[in-house]
């Protein structure tokens, strides 16, 4: 079977979209299916090196990616301009599989299937129009909003299936009207290849981690008030390893507010994630309360591999709260509550057993349910290809 897919960023780039559809194309090609890749060339995370043994990748002309509003756009035109080119051309693809980065993608593979054949889906990792309107990009009674909204919606209504990566990104399809036959919960994943748990540090000090990108998305005033509280209290270290567009204003504010507990990290390679995560008792993942469904935070998965609790700023409606109820693995304070965070942080330096307690339970629903195999087995089948439990390509360099 001949499998087209579409993203800006494909590994090495260390975007998570990146990453977890390497996993999906790797494991795909290890069945001996002919995959092929059409992205830009990165710039949003390059921590990785090598390439995804067996997969045709594609590298549009795409202008590098940036994080400012005219940067973004640019590089978003070029890669979706190209993307029509070099979608056009080559073998009839079986099946056509675009994500959401950039937000218009989801058309040009329409487009594609349309004019070339093929059973097409569509992998939701951020919602559109949703998220624009949530952060205040978009207005939602705008002409632009409305007609990028109806023409998103009507490829959705077209295509074979529309992938979800969580309940919340489920329910807000179906009050745009998507019938519910066409959509399908997949949640994301970690691979245990490259993230195994390791001894957890000394309890002198509550370490406490944020790993991956730091976005409009994520909620940071919330994490800058108890990082001030806590600035110069030595029980507590923060590390915030990644980057994104809220990382520099973070790492600023702690540098004026002398927040000297807190210190700040690049991108780790796969092959260093089980040491990067290894340093912390305590993972932190946070979000925006309007955001919920438009966006699923995917760096909880990690953690668990890790055997990390999760410790979640955000609503209960969110992922990531419903994973630690639903597992015992972590706690969650509400978004604004900077004394309740304090408070939590304060209670953990104090209980280090209840932190490796949760620990464990996070690993074994890990294993149970978010390691590599089990998450693009539930993409496999909802595109029409089996994947066995013990295929799983190694990216590591």
């Amino acid at each position: 079977m001949f499998i087209l897919l579409f993203n800006q960023f494909f590994f090495p780039d260390s975007a998570a979209t990146s990453q977890l559809l390497a996993d999906l194309a790797g494991d795909l090609a290890a069945e001996g299916h002919s995959v092929r890749v059409i992205c830009g060339r990165g710039g949003y995370a390059k921590a990785n090196v090598g390439d995804v043994p067996g997969v045709t990748v594609v590298r549009t002309r795409a202008l590098p990616f940036g994080h400012g509003a005219l940067a973004r756009l640019v590089s978003y035109v070029s890669y979706l301009c190209g993307a029509i080119w070099f979608g056009l051309r080559g073998e009839r693809p079986d099946v056509v599989l675009s994500l959401t980065t950039p937000p218009l993608l989801s058309l040009v593979a329409w487009l594609v299937t349309a004019l070339r054949g093929g059973r097409y889906f569509i992998w939701e990792m951020d919602l559109y129009p949703d998220i624009a309107i949530d952060l205040g990009v978009l207005r939602a009674d705008s002409w632009f909003t409305r007609t990028l909204g109806w023409a998103l919606d009507r490829v959705r209504r077209r295509a074979a299936g529309v992938i979800v990566v969580g309940e919340s990104m489920r329910e807000r399809l179906l009050r745009r009207g998507i019938p519910s036959d066409r959509i399908h919960v997949a949640e994301n994943w970690a691979d245990s290849n490259d993230i195994q748990p390791r001894r957890f540090p000394p309890n002198d000090t509550l370490t406490v981690l944020y790993s991956g990108n730091l976005g409009l998305a994520h909620d940071v005033a919330t994490l800058c008030g108890a990082l001030q509280a806590l600035a110069a209290d030595a029980r507590f270290r923060f590390i915030f390893a990644g980057g994104g567009p809220r990382r520099e204003a973070l790492e600023q504010f702690c540098a004026q507010r002398q927040v000297r507990n807190a210190e700040f990290r690049g991108y780790s390679q796969r092959h260093e994630l089980t040491d990067s995560l290894a340093a912390c008792h305590v993972g932190l993942v946070t979000q925006k309360p309007e955001t919920v469904g438009a966006v699923v935070p995917s760096k909880l998965y990690g953690l668990m591999a890790a055997g990390r609790p999760i410790l979640y700023v955000g609503p209960a409606t969110g992922t990531p709260a419903r994973l630690i109820r639903q597992f015992a693995c972590g706690w969650r304070v509400e978004p604004g509550d900077v004394e309740g965070l304090v408070a939590i942080l304060g209670w953990l330096s104090e209980h280090p057993d209840e932190i490796q307690d949760a620990g464990q339970r996070a690993y074994a629903a890990f294993e149970a349910h978010y390691d590599r195999p089990a998450g693009v087995q539930r993409i496999g089948r909802i595109i029409g290809v089996n994947l066995h439990s013990s295929v799983a390509v190694s990216l590591q360099s």
